[in-house]
């Protein structure tokens, strides 16, 4: 698995998660995937910022988040002026399976959308596919 992780460990990941226990789990998956730089965000203002601040190589977002949540996080980056950070993948990474959020995250060109409590396998997978699809691995 050290080939396969070295793949990743230069590539910086931001996880935008209101709850830091979570946080920690994504962390601690994150690193037994390889990665090395991995920043963090409490809610999707603040998300903004870091992904304009550090360019990370993909997102790892929840939804449910205040006071900006997933959905104006990645609207606001969708619209933003520099087309390269405009289109920074994105992952979510919530409890909700509603139809409804599941269809505007699509609407919003979302790079993924996986339900909570994920695998390591499962989230290593689709970030795997989208990393390969980004040429970034």
């Amino acid at each position: 698995m050290s080939d396969d992780k070295a793949k990743y460990e230069k590539l910086r990941i931001l996880i935008v998660e209101d709850e830091g226990y979570t946080r920690q789990m994504i962390t601690g998956m994150l690193r037994q995937i390889g990665f090395n730089y991995i920043n963090e965000a409490a809610e999707g203002g603040q998300g903004f910022k870091e992904v304009v601040r550090l360019r990370p190589q993909v997102v790892l977002c929840d939804v449910h988040m205040e006071p900006v949540d997933g959905l104006a996080f990645l609207s606001k980056l969708r619209g933003f002026v520099n087309g390269e950070i405009a289109a920074t993948p994105v992952i979510f990474l919530t409890a909700d399976k509603q139809q409804e959020t599941v269809l505007s995250a699509k609407q919003m060109k979302v790079d993924g959308y996986l339900v909570k409590p994920v695998a390591l396998a499962i989230l290593k997978q689709r970030l795997d596919a989208l990393l390969k699809y980004h040429h970034l691995i």
